[in-house]
């Protein structure tokens, strides 16, 4: 019997997940080797400090700072690292030097994912990247592979998992954002910087990458419309919890019908992030503390739901060495690797094209007639009022100068979105609105 030939695996990043990667592959070898056909041996890690303190005890004759030389002699390239740069570089190297990629890197897929996918193709290799969205869920390859042959209508992605962890104490427990945030840094659920979580920058780098799977379409991150959770607080929780709602930070990837600049088949693609409100009786409302999901609702396949944890060094790592064995496979059997589908080539249209309802809090003048004025406003606006909850007298605020003001819970039938935002901006500039308190869209109805 002919001995298979060793792949030799390298490691990019040595951090929370890295660490955890190369502890797997050199634990586990033996059943790796069996799953994948080949032993894998990890010969070398890359980092820019060989001394620094790691999550795993490792050998420390595998690191070293000369990344490019360990990359030459790979069959399979795992990029944990993160950020753009030296990623991106790094990444065409291994290409260009025959070698399968792993990556986590969302942020580059996202940004530089047509370049690197072209750059496999002329090779022949494979980039694979189940860890660059939702953790340690199965949801790349069963967008890529096995619903390729069905039509994914809509994609609803709880897809951070401090963000959620946010919204579901708020929720849960009555707490404000600031403190509940303070808490989740606390407990290394968020960056001392938080910022590309609360504002959605990364549930969006994540957005581009699940529409482009599922609409087979390249999209890039610009064209991905973001809002962030800031606006939430307390009381906008509590209106929603009335309402029989839920807040969640969405990534909603969704295809368009009938649109009538998009030639020959009349179809588009949406792709937003922001919070929305929730039916508390659908699947992703009781998607709780730190976790994802993602709810795709395919032609034939029906509703899919995939549940897990988005995050975690260990988790993130099961999500990697599945990539990993796989492109072993390939280099057993084999043959080039799956390149990416994006030729369908769909127009992704701005988000003042689609329809949505919404739940628009306001905080009003307590006094007869501002209803009626909120009632014209959004009626001239071509926006059709569902259900709406003001508070009582006996419930109304009094603010500075003494003049007591009332809170209205407005909730619409669907309408555009770009009449939406014009109707709130005109509801905003009334003086009988202080202020417009938050606009959030409903999904999942």
């Amino acid at each position: 019997m002919i001995e298979p030939r060793r792949l030799r695996v390298a490691l990019l990043g040595a951090g929370a997940v890295g660490s955890q990667v190369a502890r797997l592959l050199l634990t586990h070898a033996d059943e790796l080797a069996d799953r994948a056909g080949a032993p894998l041996d990890l010969v070398g890690i890359a980092v820019r400090d060989v001394d620094a303190p790691r999550e795993a005890d490792l050998p420390r004759d595998l690191f070293t700072t000369d990344a490019d030389t360990l990359i030459a002699g790979a069959d399979i390239v795992i990029e944990v690292t993160g950020g753009l740069e030296p990623a991106r570089t790094r990444i065409l190297h291994a290409l260009s030097s025959g070698a399968d990629v792993v990556t986590a890197n969302k942020a580059l897929l996202a940004t530089h994912g047509s370049e690197i996918f072209d750059a496999a193709d002329q090779v022949g290799a494979t980039v694979a990247y189940e860890a660059a969205v939702a953790g340690a869920i199965p949801i790349i390859r069963p967008l890529r592979d096995s619903l390729a042959g069905d039509r994914v209508r809509r994609i609803m992605g709880i897809v951070n998992g401090t963000t959620n962890y946010i919204l579901d104490r708020m929720d849960r427990e009555g707490l404000g954002f600031d403190e509940v945030l303070a808490e989740a840094q606390r407990l290394g659920y968020a960056e001392a910087d938080p910022t590309a979580d609360v504002e959605g920058y990364d549930a969006a780098q994540k957005a581009a990458i699940l529409a482009s799977l599922a609409f087979h379409t390249t999209v890039p991150l610009e064209a991905v419309h973001r809002e962030g959770i800031t606006a939430v607080d307390a009381g906008v929780i509590e209106a929603a919890r009335k309402a029989g709602y839920v807040v969640k930070l969405l990534a909603v990837c969704e295809r368009l019908v009938d649109q009538p600049d998009a030639a020959p088949t009349g179809e588009a693609i949406s792709v937003r992030v922001y919070p929305a409100l929730v039916p508390r009786e659908h699947p992703l409302a009781s998607v709780h503390g730190a976790n994802n999901a993602v709810f795709v609702e395919a032609e034939a396949a029906g509703d899919l739901m995939f549940y897990g944890a988005g995050a975690g060094g260990v988790q993130t790592a099961s999500a990697v060495l599945g990539d990993v064995v796989s492109a072993a496979r390939r280099h057993v059997a084999g043959g080039p690797g799956v390149g990416e589908s994006t030729r369908a080539g769909l127009a992704i249209v701005p988000i003042g094209r689609i329809r949505t309802s919404c739940q628009i809090t306001l905080e009003v003048d307590d006094r007869p007639g501002v209803l009626a004025t909120v009632a014209g406003i959004l009626s001239d606006g071509d926006v059709s009022i569902a259900t709406v909850e003001q508070t009582t007298s006996g419930d109304a605020v009094v603010r500075d100068g003494g003049d007591a003001v009332a809170h209205l819970v407005i909730g619409t039938h669907t309408a555009r979105e770009q009449d939406l935002a014009d109707t709130v901006a005109r509801l905003a500039a009334t003086s009988a609105v202080r202020r417009v308190i938050s606009v959030l869209r409903v999904e999942g109805d």
